[in-house]
């Protein structure tokens, strides 16, 4: 996909989302509840069979990805966008966002599916960015396929630790209730935390208080700003790109926790997860 698994210079194409006439139910669980934080040996058991099982639907999502590739990216002059093939959400490639030092680039997109009943149910697409001098960090898997980085955990853990700036683009696809929202992430970030500190609590306050009461639109733009792995910008836009900051969070718990919901063992996303295990290992080969 041109501008997904290349660093590319910056561009000015705000995401666009098509038309659709789907109007189902808020659901309040919009990401997956994730594994406890403490397990036991017979949760050990069984988070090794959901790893097994997610990591089978994650080579499906990925192949189902690179299928469409090849015809979802475009570009307008000298601008370039990569298209989200299951929503047709468009992508900058490269973009700059409030507090970070440079341009970010695009890595790999996907979406996040509910199913309700037998019918699946698009609620956002997303996309990954990072900091191109991240490369020189990931050297050691240079020549690693995609389904290798997919499995690999400590990649991910390596990007996330790394002191440079990284952000997720979701880009609703329906209307959902903030507060609605809000508690399905909550219950996301939650799970994945063993114990609450009072900066826990502050941050997820902090957190809590950008979505509480404020609805969120078809369209709408959520930026989650990594700045580094104790500190994360949240940006909300029903107008384009953001031109600052709602909050700023600031805990390592936290931060983790949510980079973990995207990019974890369990990811509320796989399509998003093997889109970007695919983009990074055409960096690194």
């Amino acid at each position: 996909m041109q501008g997904v698994g290349a660093f590319s210079s910056p561009t000015c194409v705000s995401p666009s989302i098509p038309s659709s006439g789907c109007n189902h139910s808020n659901p309040r669980n919009i990401f997956l509840r994730a594994r406890n934080s403490i397990s036991t040996p017979n949760q050990s058991r069984s988070l090794k069979k959901r790893r097994q099982l997610f990591s089978r639907s994650s080579r499906r999502e990925y192949s189902h990805f690179t299928v469409k590739a090849a015809s979802s990216s475009s570009s307008v002059g000298n601008e370039s966008y990569a298209e989200e093939p299951a929503t047709g959400v468009k992508f900058q490639t490269s973009l700059t966002l409030p507090g970070c030092s440079t341009s970010l680039s695009l890595v790999g997109t996907g979406y996040r599916e509910k199913v309700f009943a037998i019918i699946g149910v698009k609620v956002y697409a997303a996309g990954l960015y990072v900091n191109p001098s991240i490369s020189p960090k990931l050297n050691a898997w240079k020549g690693k396929s995609a389904a290798d980085i997919l499995e690999d955990r400590s990649l991910f853990n390596s990007i996330f630790q790394a002191p440079l700036e990284k952000s997720l683009q979701i880009v609703l696809v329906r209307d959902v209730d903030g507060k609605t929202f809000w508690d399905a992430l909550d219950d996301a970030i939650s799970s994945r935390i063993k114990s609450f500190t009072p900066v826990d609590q502050s941050a997820l306050s902090t957190f809590r208080s950008i979505f509480q009461g404020r609805p969120l639109k078809k369209g709408t733009f959520i930026f989650l700003t990594w700045l580094d792995s104790s500190k994360m910008l949240v940006s909300v836009s029903s107008d384009g790109l953001p031109s600052g900051a709602d909050a700023t969070i600031e805990s390592e718990s936290v931060t983790f926790a949510l980079f973990d919901v995207f990019c974890g063992d369990a990811s509320v996303s796989p399509s998003l997860k093997a889109s970007v295990a695919n983009g990074l290992a055409a960096i690194l080969n």
